[in-house]
Protein backbone atom coordinates (compact mmCIF):
# COMPACT_ATOMS: atom_id res chain seq x y z
CA UNK A 1 0.00 0.00 0.00
CA UNK A 2 1.54 3.12 -0.66
CA UNK A 3 1.71 6.08 1.50
CA UNK A 4 2.08 8.88 -1.32
CA UNK A 5 -1.06 11.24 -1.51
CA UNK A 6 -2.82 11.28 -4.41
CA UNK A 7 -1.42 13.33 -7.20
CA UNK A 8 -4.62 15.71 -7.09
CA UNK A 9 -3.57 16.48 -3.40
CA UNK A 10 0.14 17.37 -4.99
CA UNK A 11 -1.03 19.78 -7.82
CA UNK A 12 -3.30 21.53 -4.59
CA UNK A 13 -0.39 21.81 -2.87
CA UNK A 14 1.47 23.43 -5.61
CA UNK A 15 -1.80 25.38 -6.54
CA UNK A 16 -1.59 26.81 -3.30
CA UNK A 17 1.76 27.49 -3.08
CA UNK A 18 1.99 29.16 -6.41
CA UNK A 19 -1.32 31.18 -5.54
CA UNK A 20 -0.05 32.34 -2.17
CA UNK A 21 3.81 33.55 -4.00
CA UNK A 22 1.69 35.40 -6.81
CA UNK A 23 0.50 37.76 -3.81
CA UNK A 24 2.78 37.78 -1.92
CA UNK A 25 5.75 38.13 -3.48
CA UNK A 26 5.06 39.46 -7.48
CA UNK A 27 3.85 42.93 -6.38
CA UNK A 28 7.39 43.46 -4.79
CA UNK A 29 9.52 42.59 -8.15
CA UNK A 30 9.72 46.11 -9.15
CA UNK A 31 10.94 46.80 -5.77
CA UNK A 32 13.28 43.86 -5.57
CA UNK A 33 14.79 45.14 -9.30
CA UNK A 34 15.37 48.55 -8.19
CA UNK A 35 17.17 47.24 -5.33
CA UNK A 36 19.45 44.79 -7.43
CA UNK A 37 19.76 47.27 -10.54
CA UNK A 38 21.18 50.00 -7.90
CA UNK A 39 23.90 46.90 -6.17
CA UNK A 40 24.69 45.52 -9.46
CA UNK A 41 24.56 48.40 -11.12
CA UNK A 42 23.80 46.18 -14.22
CA UNK A 43 20.13 45.68 -16.07
CA UNK A 44 20.95 42.55 -16.54
CA UNK A 45 22.59 41.49 -13.70
CA UNK A 46 19.49 42.32 -11.97
CA UNK A 47 17.36 40.45 -13.31
CA UNK A 48 19.26 37.61 -12.90
CA UNK A 49 19.69 38.16 -9.39
CA UNK A 50 16.12 39.02 -8.48
CA UNK A 51 15.33 35.41 -10.86
CA UNK A 52 17.40 33.79 -8.33
CA UNK A 53 15.93 35.83 -5.23
CA UNK A 54 12.14 35.11 -6.58
CA UNK A 55 13.27 30.93 -7.16
CA UNK A 56 14.61 31.18 -3.25
CA UNK A 57 10.85 32.71 -2.15
CA UNK A 58 8.98 30.13 -3.85
CA UNK A 59 11.28 27.58 -2.26
CA UNK A 60 11.56 28.99 1.02
CA UNK A 61 8.02 30.60 0.91
CA UNK A 62 6.41 28.53 4.21
CA UNK A 63 9.59 30.37 5.84
CA UNK A 64 7.94 33.59 5.40
CA UNK A 65 6.79 35.47 8.64
CA UNK A 66 5.56 39.09 8.98
CA UNK A 67 5.86 41.00 5.68
CA UNK A 68 6.63 39.65 2.68
CA UNK A 69 8.01 43.09 1.33
CA UNK A 70 10.82 43.00 3.59
CA UNK A 71 11.37 39.47 3.47
CA UNK A 72 11.33 39.15 -0.12
CA UNK A 73 14.09 42.30 -0.57
CA UNK A 74 16.45 40.70 1.96
CA UNK A 75 16.68 37.59 -0.27
CA UNK A 76 17.41 39.82 -3.43
CA UNK A 77 19.76 41.53 -0.75
CA UNK A 78 21.48 38.62 -0.02
CA UNK A 79 21.34 37.17 -4.06
CA UNK A 80 22.84 40.44 -4.54
CA UNK A 81 26.00 40.05 -1.85
CA UNK A 82 26.39 36.67 -3.41
CA UNK A 83 26.81 37.39 -6.99
CA UNK A 84 28.96 40.61 -5.94
CA UNK A 85 31.35 38.25 -3.97
CA UNK A 86 31.33 35.91 -6.95
CA UNK A 87 32.06 38.58 -9.41
CA UNK A 88 33.16 42.18 -8.16
CA UNK A 89 34.06 41.28 -4.42
CA UNK A 90 36.37 45.15 -4.30
CA UNK A 91 32.42 45.97 -4.48
CA UNK A 92 31.05 45.14 -1.21
CA UNK A 93 33.73 46.76 0.67
CA UNK A 94 32.34 48.48 3.69
CA UNK A 95 29.39 46.44 3.36
CA UNK A 96 29.78 45.57 7.12
CA UNK A 97 28.57 47.29 9.97
CA UNK A 98 31.98 48.62 10.86
CA UNK A 99 32.90 50.30 8.53
CA UNK A 100 20.17 68.23 0.07
CA UNK A 101 16.64 67.83 -0.76
CA UNK A 102 15.67 68.28 -4.40
CA UNK A 103 13.26 70.88 -4.95
CA UNK A 104 10.30 69.95 -7.43
CA UNK A 105 10.13 72.41 -10.33
CA UNK A 106 6.72 74.29 -10.93
CA UNK A 107 6.89 74.94 -14.28
CA UNK A 108 6.83 72.32 -17.19
CA UNK A 109 9.05 74.64 -20.09
CA UNK A 110 11.49 73.22 -22.14
CA UNK A 111 14.45 74.71 -19.79
CA UNK A 112 13.00 73.13 -16.61
CA UNK A 113 12.50 69.38 -18.34
CA UNK A 114 15.36 69.39 -19.37
CA UNK A 115 17.23 70.85 -16.02
CA UNK A 116 15.22 67.69 -14.10
CA UNK A 117 16.47 65.35 -16.44
CA UNK A 118 19.95 66.69 -15.99
CA UNK A 119 19.50 66.95 -12.22
CA UNK A 120 17.92 63.15 -12.50
CA UNK A 121 20.86 62.14 -14.49
CA UNK A 122 23.68 63.52 -11.73
CA UNK A 123 21.72 62.33 -8.94
CA UNK A 124 21.62 58.70 -10.32
CA UNK A 125 25.56 58.95 -11.07
CA UNK A 126 26.37 60.74 -7.81
CA UNK A 127 24.05 58.05 -6.21
CA UNK A 128 25.70 55.09 -8.15
CA UNK A 129 29.30 55.94 -7.09
CA UNK A 130 28.70 55.76 -3.77
CA UNK A 131 29.74 52.68 -1.81
CA UNK A 132 27.80 49.70 -2.11
CA UNK A 133 26.38 49.52 1.73
CA UNK A 134 25.09 53.63 1.82
CA UNK A 135 23.61 53.20 -1.70
CA UNK A 136 21.54 50.15 -0.73
CA UNK A 137 20.63 51.94 2.78
CA UNK A 138 19.75 55.04 0.52
CA UNK A 139 17.86 52.75 -2.09
CA UNK A 140 15.99 51.04 0.51
CA UNK A 141 15.07 54.04 2.36
CA UNK A 142 14.46 56.76 0.00
CA UNK A 143 13.16 54.54 -3.22
CA UNK A 144 11.52 51.75 -1.16
CA UNK A 145 9.94 53.79 1.53
CA UNK A 146 10.83 51.29 4.10
CA UNK A 147 11.76 52.07 7.42
CA UNK A 148 14.74 51.77 9.37
CA UNK A 149 13.51 48.69 11.12
CA UNK A 150 12.84 46.56 7.80
CA UNK A 151 16.02 47.83 6.45
CA UNK A 152 18.08 46.60 9.41
CA UNK A 153 16.33 43.48 8.84
CA UNK A 154 16.85 43.26 5.25
CA UNK A 155 20.59 44.64 5.43
CA UNK A 156 21.35 42.33 8.64
CA UNK A 157 22.65 44.94 10.26
CA UNK A 158 21.56 46.98 13.94
CA UNK A 159 19.29 49.42 13.10
CA UNK A 160 22.26 52.19 14.93
CA UNK A 161 24.16 50.78 12.05
CA UNK A 162 21.42 51.54 9.33
CA UNK A 163 20.63 55.11 10.63
CA UNK A 164 24.44 55.58 10.09
CA UNK A 165 24.30 54.59 6.72
CA UNK A 166 21.94 56.61 5.85
CA UNK A 167 23.45 59.74 7.64
CA UNK A 168 27.07 59.64 5.93
CA UNK A 169 25.49 58.13 2.49
CA UNK A 170 23.25 61.05 2.65
CA UNK A 171 26.51 63.66 3.41
CA UNK A 172 28.37 61.60 0.78
CA UNK A 173 25.89 62.12 -1.92
CA UNK A 174 25.41 65.96 -0.79
CA UNK A 175 29.02 66.20 -1.01
CA UNK A 176 29.28 64.90 -4.57
CA UNK A 177 26.34 66.87 -5.76
CA UNK A 178 27.87 69.56 -4.66
CA UNK A 179 31.15 68.86 -6.64
CA UNK A 180 29.67 68.34 -9.52
CA UNK A 181 27.42 71.63 -8.91
CA UNK A 182 30.76 73.51 -8.90
CA UNK A 183 32.10 71.69 -11.63
CA UNK A 184 29.53 72.53 -13.98
CA UNK A 185 29.59 76.02 -12.80
CA UNK A 186 33.28 76.13 -13.14
CA UNK A 187 33.09 74.67 -16.75
CA UNK A 188 29.98 77.27 -17.97
CA UNK A 189 31.54 80.16 -16.55
CA UNK A 190 35.38 79.68 -17.14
Amino acid sequence: MSHEPPAAVYYCRVSDRRARFERLVLPHMDAAYNLARWLTRNDQDARDVVQEAALRAYRFLDGLRGQAKPWFLALVRNSCMTWLKANRPSEIVGMDPGAPELQRMEDETPETLALRALDRRLLNEALAALPAGFREALILREMEDLDYKDIARITGVPMGTVMSRLSRGRRLLADSLRAISRASTTRVGG
